[in-house]
């Protein structure tokens, strides 16, 4: 039977997403006209509007800034219903990220940091995660000086009680490695997507790496998501479990990685053991990908009808 849940505490970025869509990339010194363009909270905005969708209370314990893109910020994850726990830093803005989008669908990041960049310990002391709460760790906190200091001296406070979710992100192998090694320590859940888990494993093969990642964090368990192939849930000393995932007619896979470990969080805070958690998971991440936008995570009754309408079957095996 589920348990009741506690909250989830997210200690990572928000930040605004600056989408302009274009043809093709410039030449060096060029220019080209966007023919089309968005402006859109991101960075662990999506992680947290997918746990908030499934019902579960969302703290946001990260820093945020006092211009424009940090009340935008601020508007959108209250308006998710997500409680924010730190005062605005005074005189600094909120980061952005332009991401430019050629014609093939290509992604060029360009970012600018700011105030979700200075997360001290003095913010942080506040923070006292309960036994049941889940606390969300990402990689790129762990790449801003300011952030991984003030991480890296509160996380060995955290009860053993308490589950922490590491997400390293596509820059892990940025993160230094004896940063890295402190985080497996104590990590629960490890959830990452097959390229990232080849990055920090070295190994091709997801399935190896997911094996390799679990002997290296030694806690709980390991999630690696392997696109609309599903993921693999791999725990020490047993073999990867693949959960398959949803067939789908994508039309925008932007931000299904952030709604798979939402509402996987939003399912292990419940009760919810890792292999139902994970099928979960892929079933938002797969009806997310149906919708334009990045912040496209189902409602708990959306995802409650997408799964009834699956063949008999598919939520009650171990495959």
């Amino acid at each position: 039977m589920a348990s009741e849940s506690g909250r989830l505490l997210h200690l990572g970025n928000v930040v605004v997403d600056i989408v302009l869509d274009v043809p093709a990339l410039p030449e060096r010194g060029g220019d080209v006209l966007a023919t089309g363009s968005d402006t859109t909270t991101g960075g662990g905005f999506n992680v947290m509007v997918a746990a908030a969708r499934q019902g579960l209370p969302v703290v946001y314990a990260g820093a945020h800034g006092t211009g424009p893109f940090g009340d935008r910020a601020r508007a959108a994850m209250l308006g998710a219903g997500i409680e924010v726990r730190q005062r605005p830093k005074a005189g600094l803005d909120t980061g952005f990220v332009v991401s430019i989008v050629d014609a093939e669908g290509e992604r060029t990041f360009v970012t600018s940091t700011g105030a979700e960049a200075t997360l001290t310990g003095e913010d942080l002391d506040a923070i006292r995660p309960g036994p049941r709460d889940v606390v969300y760790l990402s990689g790129y906190g762990m790449l801003h000086p300011l952030n991984r200091r003030a991480l890296m001296g509160w996380l060995p406070g955290v009860h053993d009680d308490v589950t922490v979710v590491f997400d390293p992100g596509p820059l892990v192998h940025l993160i230094p490695a004896d940063v890295t090694r402190s985080v497996m320590s104590r990590a629960d859940w490890w959830s990452c997507n097959a390229r990232e888990a080849t990055r920090t494993t070295g190994r091709d093969d997801p399935a190896a790496a997911a094996a390799e990642l679990a002997r290296l964090t030694g806690r709980r368990g390991v999630l690696v998501r392997t696109g609309p192939d599903g993921c693999l849930v791999a725990a020490r000393d047993a073999a990867p479990v693949h959960v398959p995932g949803f067939d789908v007619h994508a039309v925008d896979t932007n931000g299904a990685g952030d709604t798979h470990t939402g509402v996987f969080v939003a399912a292990i805070a419940t009760g919810a053991d890792a292999i139902d958690a994970a099928r979960t998971a892929n079933a938002a991440a797969a009806l997310s990908v149906t919708s334009y936008g990045p912040a496209t995570a189902p409602t708990a009754a959306d995802l409650a009808r997408f799964v009834a309408g699956q063949p008999a079957g598919i939520f009650g095996g171990r495959g």
